[in-house]
């Protein structure tokens, strides 16, 4: 078992080493799922504007649920909430190569089993939030979560490929079953782990005045800390600029390949570009730790989000299929890191007993501009094209990196001492 204060080195740590392997299995279903579910949209209707509401169904349902599902998370046996998650989504989205096979597959049916597919995963996220720093102890959330994505994302460079294989046998409907055993073998890892995902000593869930009025003042109190948190508040507040930009460019992904860069959506070439994606993410995760301890916090997401912005005006402009790529990397690279940069910063100043409501609340309103630039850059794309969308994209990230500099962000040192 490893603890804050007697830690095993974490690439020996049994309990962490069932975790990655569990997210490591998740990413690579949903990698699948990722490229399949646009495609399927864009094939079942040839419109961009709902090819981009994937997207915006992929974060909706945390601007509804995010309050609620992070007190619940910090009231409930986290396991439980995220084994419960898992088979929710695995059987929606079971229900999609089901409907292809019997030929009654509508698009109104993909979106549908998306929304329940991300609505379950708002809850099981946050009790994620929770248990790793529960598993690795606050000092090693840096290594953890950089080991976490690099592992996410060296699944992510490799496995679009598959999927765009997949989708060119099988069809992108009949690709989602792998996504759905994903679902089962990541639920038996997490129902693996020996050492408490919960703090034992925290009230249940019934306790209190009532479950309404104590869920209410559960959803206070993490708003109260996240608002008067300045790094977390700021981080939160920037982070919609940053997502409303990174809506726009993964909702129309599909677009920018067909329409922008002229790839033939049934060669599987646009997985490609899903690969390039997770290229960036590799090295985000890769670079999190070393930056981490030579790089002042708030440094890194200020560098990243001034990053972004040139790297996707420099996309928009760009009409070849090898720059395009490379650029993808780069403008990934500078995302991603802006976003596990947030996600470890948040969870090594929040307490253990606030973490699901403090940090579904603050990815919910830093993941607000996800749904926003998804349907805006639709419409723009829709109206004039995918080009022109990625221009109007800039705006929102290039606002946030103008505003951090002013911000509580600037400061050398932000985190208390051992956090």
């Amino acid at each position: 078992m490893s603890t804050a204060t007697t830690p095993v080195p974490l690439r020996r740590d049994p309990a962490f080493l069932r975790f990655l392997a569990a997210r490591t299995v998740a990413v690579a279903g949903a990698a699948v799922t990722g490229v399949a579910l646009p495609l399927l949209v864009f094939r079942l209707s040839g419109s961009a504007f709902l090819t981009a509401a994937v997207s915006a169904v992929a974060v909706l349902p945390y601007l509804v649920f995010g309050l609620v599902a992070g007190a619940l998370a910090d009231r409930v046996d986290r396991r439980r909430l995220m084994l419960g998650c898992q088979a929710v989504a695995g059987t929606a989205l079971a229900t999609v190569p089901l409907a292809a096979a019997l030929d009654v597959l509508t698009v109104g049916h993909v979106l549908a089993a998306a929304a329940v597919l991300f609505t379950a995963f708002v809850w099981f996220d946050a009790a994620s939030f929770g248990a790793l720093p529960r598993l690795v102890g606050r000092s090693r959330l840096p290594e953890a979560n950089s080991l976490v994505f690099t592992s996410a994302s060296v699944v992510d460079v490799s496995f679009p490929a598959v999927a765009g294989l997949l989708i060119a046998l099988v069809g992108p409907a009949f690709a989602l079953g792998l996504d759905v055993l994903s679902y089962l073998v990541a639920g038996l890892l997490i129902a693996s782990i020996r050492v408490p995902l919960s703090d034992a000593r925290r009230p249940p869930a019934a306790e209190g005045p009532g479950l309404l009025a104590r869920t209410a003042g559960d959803i206070r109190e993490g708003l109260v800390f996240l608002w008067q948190q300045p790094v977390v508040r700021a981080l939160s507040l920037f982070g919609f600029g940053q997502s409303l930009s990174a809506g726009a460019v993964t909702g129309l992904l599909v677009v920018y390949g067909v329409d922008g860069l002229g790839l033939d959506p049934g060669s599987g070439l646009v997985g490609g570009l899903y690969v390039a994606v997770a290229a960036g993410g590799l090295i985000a995760g890769a670079s999190l730790t070393p930056l981490s301890r030579r790089v002042p916090v708030g440094w890194i997401t200020i560098a990243a989000y001034a990053a972004n912005a040139v790297l996707l005006l420099a996309l928009a402009l760009t009409t070849v299929v090898v720059p395009a790529l490379a650029l993808l990397v780069a403008w990934s690279t500078a995302s991603v890191l802006s976003i596990v940069n947030g996600i470890t910063t948040r969870q090594r100043v929040t307490p253990d007993a606030l973490q699901g409501r403090v940090n579904t609340t603050a990815r919910m309103i830093a993941w607000g501009g996800a749904p926003v630039g998804a349907l805006t850059g639709g419409a723009v794309a829709g109206a004039t094209d995918v080009r022109t969308a990625f221009l109007v994209a800039t705006v929102g990230v290039g606002l946030s990196a103008v505003l951090s500099t002013a911000s509580p962000l600037r400061r050398r040192r932000l985190l208390p001492e051992g956090a």
